[in-house]
C-alpha cells in the first residue's frame, strides 16, 4: 500500500482513467460490430466517420496502437467497399 499522499491519488486517478479508457474502448468495440453486420452501403457510409473518430481518439490516447487504428480503419474501408 502506498504511504505517501501523493502516491494515494495517483492510484485513485489511474483507476478513474482505467475506467474510462476500457469505457471508450469497449464502446468503439461494440459499433465495430454493428458496423460490420450493416448491408447497406448508405447506413454504412453514415457511420463509417464517427467510427473513425472513434478509432482515432483510441490512438491519440494510446489506449491502442496507432498501427492497430491503421489497420481498424482499414478493415473499415474494405467492408465498405464490398458492400452494394
Amino acid at each position: 500500500m502506498a504511504n505517501h499522499k501523493s502516491a494515494i491519488k495517483r492510484i485513485r486517478s489511474n483507476e478513474t482513467k482505467k475506467l474510462r479508457n476500457r469505457y471508450q474502448h469497449k464502446s468503439t468495440r461494440t459499433a465495430l460490430k454493428k458496423f460490420f453486420d450493416l448491408e447497406k452501403k448508405k447506413d454504412a457510409k453514415k457511420q463509417i466517420s464517427s467510427i473513425e473518430s472513434m478509432v482515432d481518439k483510441l490512438a491519440k490516447k494510446n489506449i491502442i496502437h496507432q498501427n492497430k487504428a491503421s489497420n481498424i480503419k482499414s478493415r473499415l474501408s474494405k467492408h465498405l467497399s464490398s458492400l452494394k
